[in-house]
Parts: structure tokens; sequence; C-alpha cells
């Protein structure tokens, strides 16, 4: 049996090679389909607002309860993928993605349409910790950044799905076929990843509890996750609706927007990836959050000049949403054998937490059509993120000195 972090050959490795093409499809489809809702939830606001009766303060309560589900199970959530394996806990998050979309599509109203995007927190949860397990598991230490880039960039790719194919889709055949659609589509991969995924090893010996309080490096990436994840969630669910009510774009453009934000998060999750080398990934969060903290800034400058909107949701799929990418690159470099899915259960859920936080203070503003300070709130939290991120870092340099001499 492989232990954690020692790459074995599996079947799709020895026909695709390195990490297997196949793999690394079904890992970034696991991220995409992860928080899909809410992506869909955002792209599709103008059509719920209208169609469901939902205020824009509740708008941003569906990814509050969403994420809040996802930040409490996700110390748990690490735990079960530890012991449960990659495979049972991909196959799972799809099935479970698959039921939390069907019902969303059904929702006739609020109560069910929160109970729903309750039930999505669950694979949010097992996301991060069942494919950092299996990047772990079957990818060679040389290609893990990559392919950890590759995988996170999931998300965004599900960013695109929402904003231009299902928006589309939605335009034509209704939002809940859309959503529908991206149910069956859920299904059918996690009946994909059964079918492909190599068997689990057996269950290791029971280890100590899990650890609800992150420690090191650990509880600062967490806290960077928190700011980070507060202004990204932020403008996921809220830039769609802002198109809509004050740049006067009808709702397929005002879906675009998210499919912009998805494309260059895609481009950027893979870059700064890439770039996370030992050295050199210690400084990347800061830096990347400042990079945030501008695109925030374009956001707000768009009331002023329109087009800017564009150019600010590229530049958040650039930076911002890539600074999570980079931080599950560090986990995977430094985490103890055996601890990569708490580690990264944890980060994750302080990343959950901020994406539950972020839209309830924003849609407070919304609410009342004050998008301009809703901006200024999120490049606060941008800044936030980056002051955490450079603090730990320099904290990190002063200890390996100190260990150095």
């Amino acid at each position: 049996m492989a232990s954690e972090g020692t790459a074995t050959a599996s079947p799709t490795e020895k026909k695709d090679g390195g990490a297997g093409r196949g793999l690394t499809v079904l890992l970034t489809g696991a991220m995409a389909f992860s928080m899909l809702q809410l992506f869909l939830l955002g792209a599709l606001g103008p059509r719920l607002v209208t169609e469901l009766g939902l205020s824009p303060a509740l708008l941003g309560l569906t990814t509050t309860i969403g994420f809040g589900t996802a930040a409490a199970l996700s110390p748990a959530g690490g735990r079960i993928v530890d012991r449960i394996g990659p495979r049972r806990s991909l196959a799972a998050l799809l099935l479970l993605s698959a039921a939390a979309l069907a019902l969303i599509g059904a929702a006739p109203g609020a109560g069910l349409l929160l109970a729903a995007v309750a039930l999505g927190g669950v694979p949010q949860a097992l996301a991060n910790p069942a494919t950092n397990k299996a990047v772990l598991r079957a990818v060679p230490p040389a290609r893990r950044g990559a392919v950890t880039g590759l995988k996170q960039s999931g998300v965004q790719l599900g960013a695109f799905a929402a904003g231009a194919p299902l928006a589309a889709l939605a335009g034509g055949i209704g939002w809940r076929g859309a959503v529908w659609t991206a149910a069956a589509a859920a299904l059918l991969t996690g009946l994909w990843a059964l079918r492909v995924l190599p068997a689990d090893p057996p269950a290791p010996p029971a280890g100590p509890r899990t650890e609800l309080v992150p420690r090191g490096m650990v509880a600062w990436l967490a806290a960077f996750s928190l700011f980070l994840g507060a202004g990204i969630a932020s403008v996921n669910t809220y830039l769609a609706l802002f198109g809509a009510q004050r740049l006067g774009m009808g709702p397929t453009a005002a879906g675009a927007l998210v499919a912009v934000l998805g494309v260059a998060g895609i481009a950027g999750r893979v870059g700064w990836s890439k770039a996370a080398r030992p050295g050199r990934a210690e400084w990347l969060p800061g830096w990347l959050a400042c990079g945030a903290l501008g695109a925030a800034a374009l956001l707000g400058a768009a009331l002023v000049a329109g087009p800017l909107v564009w150019v600010g949701a590229v530049a958040v799929g650039v930076f911002a949403v890539s600074g999570n990418a980079v931080s599950m690159v560090l986990v995977l470099q430094r985490a103890a054998p055996g601890r990569a899915g708490q580690d990264s259960a944890l980060v994750a859920a302080g990343f959950f937490a901020g994406f539950a936080l972020g839209p309830v203070l924003f849609g407070l503003l919304a609410q009342s059509g004050r998008y301009g300070p809703g901006w200024l709130l999120v490049a606060a939290e941008f800044a936030a993120a980056a002051a955490v991120a450079f603090l730990w870092a320099v904290c990190d340099r002063r200890r390996g000195t100190e260990r150095a001499a």
C-alpha cells in the first residue's frame, strides 16, 4: 500500500503518463461541481430576484447558509477523507452536488432553496481534502504544483459554466432547466468516478481526534483565506446583479461577467500554482491579495466608467481567486504525513467562513443600492488578507533563518 505523499502508478497514469489526464480532468470536474451552486445563484441572480421574488439580501443569505455549512463541516470532512480515501470521498461529493442542484431547480420559493444550498455545503467541505488526497496519492512530487493548479481551476471552470452556457441555456429553457442540466452532469461525473478511480486503500488505524483549531502555518492560511473568501464571495454573488441593476445590463450579459471572471480565474490558478515553488510560494498570497485590492477598486470605478466592470472581473479572477490555489499548494508542500486532508480542510474552513460572512455584509448595502460602499468593503477585506499573508511570510522567513543559524 502506498503511503500518503508517495505517487504510485494507477491505471490512469499508465495509460496517459504523468499524473494522468483522466485523473486531472476528474479532479477538475469535482472541484467545479462542488461550488457550482454558488456561481449559478450569482449568475442567475437577476432571474431569481424576479421569478422567485428574492430580495438582494436573501440572495446573499443563500451563499451564507451554503458556505456556513461547509465551514462547520470542513474539519470533520478532512478527517473523513483521511479515513475513507479519495475514491469514495470524490464519488460522495459529486452525488451530493447533483442532489443539491436538483433541489435548487425544484425550489418553489426561498425555503427549499435555502435547504438545498445547505445540502450543497457538504460536498464543498469534502472537495479540497478529497482532491488534495488524490493528488498526494497519485501524482509525483514534481508535478503536484501544476496538477493542483489545474484541479483548483475547476472552481473557476464552474464559474464559466454558470455564467456562459448555463446562463444562456436559462434564456432558452428557463433557469430551472439549466440547473437540472447541471445536476444531471454532476450525477454522470459521480458515476464515472466510481468506475475509473482505483479502490481506496484500507483505512489507517484511528489517530488522534480531529483538531478544530488550526495551528502554525495552517492558522495563518486559514485567517488569510477568511478575508480572501469574504471578498470573493461578495463578488461572485453580486457581480451579475450589480451589472443588471446599476450598469443597465440584460440578464445574459450580466451573467457573462461571471463567465469572464471564471475564465480569468482558470488562467490565474494554473499560472500562479506553477509559480508557487518553495521560497517563492510563501510571498505569493500577499501579492495576489494586493492585486485583488486593485480589482475591487476597478469594480467601484465602474459606477463612473461602466466598461471597467469587465476589467475588474478579469482582475478578480487573475488575482483574488488564485490566492486559494496557492494556499493549497503550500499545504501540500508542508503537510505532515497523514495530515494533508485535515490541514486542507482547516484552511478551507477559513475560506468557507469568509464566503459565509462576506455576502451578508455586502447584501445589506446592495439592498439599498449602495454598491459603491460595497466595493469599498470588498477592498478592505482584500487588504486585510494581504496584511495577514505578508505578516506570516515575514515570520516564516525569520523562523527559517533562526533554524539555519
